[in-house]
């Protein structure tokens, strides 16, 4: 199973790498199609059918006609990406490889040896492979985006668009609201800091002095409980995946050796260098960190308190309070605030949607109006407390242009860029040289390639 989502992820063609190694070399392939100076393989045609197939079994009949549609719609835009001189940089390239092997790395726990053991190619050879499928990628993207970059849509346009919908085919808007919060995490006073540190220290002598074993002490010690079942193994992983004061300390390590204590935002830290590779590290750790008492919890309450007042009296407006006083570790610090629903990307959510805590807290509460402090755990599992507002509330509705202008707006915003996308590939393949494969002149779907293959002989 873990092969299969591996494999979805990158998409076929390191499949298509693996299975060509397994095949002594021997491919059967062929040119489908031209566009411009562009070829499009029958293998490439394959791969994303196969795909789509695994990703559902149910595909209509004409399948592979569209998706021959798709991709020549893609070659159009890289071929017209390169006529018109735009450029990828090796920097961008690499970025994204970079992403895509680190995905399928971090289901292999960070080891390339898995990589390679099940592809059968290392991973600077698939690199190699599919820098070109990447780089072609990246320009038909930018190509896409400098057509519809010039596209706006005009008050007229979107009353235009929602007029044109029949009433009882608009869609119905349950009850949605916009929720700020304001996150603040309890502070550690001195002696647990005191305690933390000095325990650390002594382990870390346990296991440098005395030959204690490490796995065994961060399985009974560490308080990162991820990686204290694996005896604090961390795997591989990338620069830029820990805290600065963890990598300045990893990355200057030999291998075996062990830490000092290294401080960061978590707490108290022994670091040992199982291996590494370039700009990977495969690490195990020791956390210690820092109690949080009850007072500390209560020191947290009042001052949140004391914000709450602050904002009631307009000593202080929500959003300069979520910059002053909000810790950077949430994300809504970077919205004023405002939390974001992970399922639509904008800031209204349907009630039923809110955790528990704060659909109870604005259940009474008017718009404007502020909570007390609420106790939570953070994405980081840390005991935190904040402050909810109310930003704002709808009752359920039909789709309107007074409660709902930004959704309808950027649904219209949607199909105009979707048509004059369809309106510029059909202008370009009237002055672009394009040959398709007699196997396919059937496809109904490439009624515009072919009239321009009868155009343009």
């Amino acid at each position: 199973m873990m092969m299969r989502k591996i494999s979805l992820i990158l998409g076929f063609i390191i499949l298509q790498l693996a299975n060509i190694n397994a095949q002594d070399g021997i491919i059967l392939d062929k040119i489908i199609a031209t566009v411009g100076g562009e070829i499009l393989l029958l293998s490439e045609l394959e791969e994303n059918l196969a795909l789509a197939q695994s990703q559902n079994p149910s595909l209509p009949e004409n399948a592979k006609c569209i998706f021959l549609s798709q991709l020549l719609s893609q070659k159009l835009l890289v071929n017209q990406a390169k006529l018109d001189s735009l450029e990828v940089t090796d920097a961008e390239v690499d970025g994204q490889m970079n992403a895509r092997f680190d995905q399928i790395l971090a289901m292999m726990n960070g080891d390339p040896k898995q990589f390679e053991d099940y592809y059968g190619i290392t991973i600077s050879e698939a690199r190699e492979k599919l820098r070109v499928d990447m780089r072609n990628q990246l320009l038909a993207q930018r190509m896409q985006r400098e057509i519809i970059n010039s596209v706006q849509i005009t008050p007229k346009e979107v009353k235009q668009f929602f007029n044109n919908v029949p009433r009882d085919s608009l869609p119905y808007f349950n009850a949605e609201v916009e929720i700020g919060e304001i996150v603040y995490l309890p502070k550690p006073n001195d002696d647990e800091e005191e305690r933390a540190k000095n325990l650390a220290n002594e382990l870390r002598a346990e296991i440098v002095n005395k030959g204690a074993n490490f796995s065994e002490i961060a399985s009974k010690y560490s308080h990162d409980f991820g990686s204290a079942r694996l005896g604090g193994d961390l795997g591989w992983q990338k620069r830029g995946e820990f805290v600065p004061e963890f990598e300045a300390a990893a990355y200057t390590m030999e291998k075996g050796e062990i830490s000092e204590v290294v401080k960061t935002e978590f707490g108290y830290h022994i670091i040992q260098l199982i291996e590494r590779l370039g700009n990977r590290i495969h690490t195990r750790h020791i956390l210690i960190q820092p109690r949080i008492t009850e007072d500390d919890m209560n020191l947290a309450v009042q001052k949140l308190e004391e914000i709450k007042e602050l904002i009631e009296t307009d000593s202080i407006t929500f959003s300069q309070a979520v910059k002053k006083y909000s810790t950077d570790k949430a994300s809504s610090y970077f919205n004023n605030g405002l939390l974001s629903n992970p399922s639509t990307g904008n800031t209204f959510f349907e009630t039923a949607q809110l955790d528990s805590d704060i659909y109870f807290a604005i259940d009474t509460m008017e718009v404007g109006q502020v909570s007390q402090p609420i106790k939570f755990v953070s994405d980081r599992q840390e005991a935190a407390f904040r402050l909810v507002q109310l930003v704002s509330m709808t009752e359920p509705h039909r789709a309107s242009l007074e409660l709902d202008y930004s959704k309808i707006k950027t649904a219209a915003l949607e199909e105009k860029k979707a048509k004059y996308t369809v309106e510029w590939i059909e202008n370009t393949i009237s002055r672009t040289h394009i040959k398709i494969d007699e196997d396919f002149k059937d496809c109904e779907e490439l009624e515009m390639w072919n009239n321009n293959k009868r155009k343009n002989p």
